[in-house]
């Protein structure tokens, strides 16, 4: 067993081994929670914990009224999608015409929308933050039609700032300033800190939101090779420090996009200790950090941030409310650039939508629906990666997230994603081609899939369709 401190997770630990070991098999009914508790005198808490941490392992899995069972996923050796291997050069390669084809679907109603990372409106709480729209227009001075202060809403900022606990951060309200989203607050923190002709360095593959807003501000982007489980390659990043005159660095640590990736912890202490040596300024964007399918929300790399090297950027865009646009950065040591980018570019956010998720967060509602929709995603990642297994062509490789809402997949070479978009957009299905998460010539037989929909025959018979198409390529 692993050693641990925790007693869920030795118990989780204990099943884990009962099914590697073969003493549960593919199928197996595991023991109520109930059952569980009378036999080992543990809490119903202990017991349901564990469960849970052995579902984010992908090793059991959870049917409504029925109970937990052994997952057919245990039993596979899935093969992981290959690491990058970028050429470590500041030439680029246009993909604004592909990148805009994607996002024009989701003008279209009859598309199944496996492509944009996003959470439906399904797994939303609409009720509940219509009723706090109403609330924070009443409590708001002039019904939230001023200004609000410069760094933002008071009460949206104590709230964040109360929330870092979960990732091991002790920030306070002076510590955070608010945003229209979180590409916004790096689009700030880029601005602030680079200025054009100046490289900044990311992972790859990478967001492609990140790739076009470091090419409209007119900087090099300079691309790692990046392992698909455990994010950028530490030496690589080292080497390219050393050699190189670098402005910022660029990174998720937590369930990448699109790769799914997840910095270990000592990766991250590593990258800010580089970060501090050579005093280079570290924009994390940490918005799928509270997506984690496991027991805790994992550490990111602002946790061991000493210095303020680190300007952490997040959102509630992917978990809670996409269009309220309500984002924000921690940006350590750099907060008066930034708040100076702010004014000059956004002077002030939107009043009302930024005083409901602040309410959402002090009265412990966020956290709710947390629960909810993690547990949602994932088991819909779970029923994603069987039906890709099960559909797309032999030697498919196909991404294992911990947490967030993607999966990355690696086709035979001779299948072009690119080409793919187009034909299977002709079946009213929309996915998110490789080539789009680089400036290079790479991830061409590759794609993205998002499992923010709700798990349906509708989505299943999407993912055949893809798999039975790639399979006649």
């Amino acid at each position: 067993m692993k050693n641990s401190n925790y007693l869920y997770l030795q118990f989780a630990d204990l099943i884990e081994k009962q099914i590697k070991s073969g003493l549960l098999n593919v199928g197996d009914k595991l023991p109520s929670i109930r059952e569980v508790c009378a036999e080992t005198g543990y809490s119903m808490s202990t017991v349901s914990k564990a469960y849970y941490e052995v579902e984010s392992r992908s090793l059991i899995e959870s049917r409504p009224q029925s109970g937990y069972y052994v997952s057919n996923i245990s039993a596979r050796t899935i093969p992981e999608p290959s690491a990058s291997k970028p050429l470590l050069t500041l030439e680029n390669i246009e993909r604004e015409d592909l990148v805009d084809l994607v996002y024009g679907d989701m003008r279209k109603k009859d598309i199944t929308m496996l492509s944009l990372g996003f959470p439906s409106n399904e797994l939303l709480p609409i009720a509940k933050l219509n009723k706090g729209m109403v609330q924070a227009m009443r409590q708001l001075p002039n019904s939230g039609t001023s200004y609000e202060e410069i760094e933002g809403n008071s009460n949206l900022r104590k709230e964040i700032a109360r929330w870092s606990f979960t990732w091991g951060g002790s920030l306070t309200e002076d510590d955070i300033i608010t945003t229209p989203g979180c590409i916004s607050a790096i689009s700030n923190c880029l601005l602030a800190l680079t200025k054009p002709g100046d490289t900044i360095i990311t992972e790859s593959p990478v967001y492609f939101g990140i790739l076009q807003l470091a090419r409209s501000l007119g900087l090099y982007v300079m691309e790692l090779p990046t392992n698909m489980t455990t994010g950028i390659e530490l030496e690589a990043v080292k080497k390219t420090l050393a050699s190189n005159k670098v402005k910022a660095c660029v990174l998720m640590s937590n369930f990448s996009n699109p790769s799914g990736s997840m910095m270990p912890n000592e990766h991250k202490k590593e990258i800010v200790r580089l970060m501090e040596f050579y005093n280079v300024p570290l924009i994390e964007d940490d918005i799928h950090g509270d997506l984690y399918f496991g027991s805790s929300r994992p550490t990111n790399c602002k946790t061991y941030d000493e210095s303020g090297i680190v300007l952490c950027c997040s959102s509630v865009s992917k978990s809670l409310a996409p269009g309220y646009r309500v984002g924000w950065v921690s940006p350590g040591k750099f907060k008066k650039e930034v708040l100076r980018t702010k004014l000059y570019h956004t002077i002030s956010n939107s009043t009302i939508t930024h005083e409901v998720v602040g309410d959402f967060l002090k009265n412990g509602r966020y956290e709710n629906h947390l629960r909810k929709i993690r547990q949602i995603l994932n088991r819909n990642c779970t029923n994603y990666i069987n039906t890709v297994l099960e559909s797309f062509p032999a030697g498919t490789k196909v991404s294992q997230p911990q947490g967030g809402f993607f999966l990355w997949l690696e086709l035979d070479k001779k299948i072009d994603t690119a080409a793919f978009y187009h034909l299977v957009l002709k079946h009213n299905i929309s996915i998110a081609p490789g080539r789009i998460f680089s400036f290079q010539d790479q991830f061409s037989n590759c794609m993205r899939l998002s499992f923010g929909l709700p798990w349906s025959n509708e989505v299943r018979t999407a993912i055949q369709t893809l798999g039975r198409l790639a399979k006649q390529l």
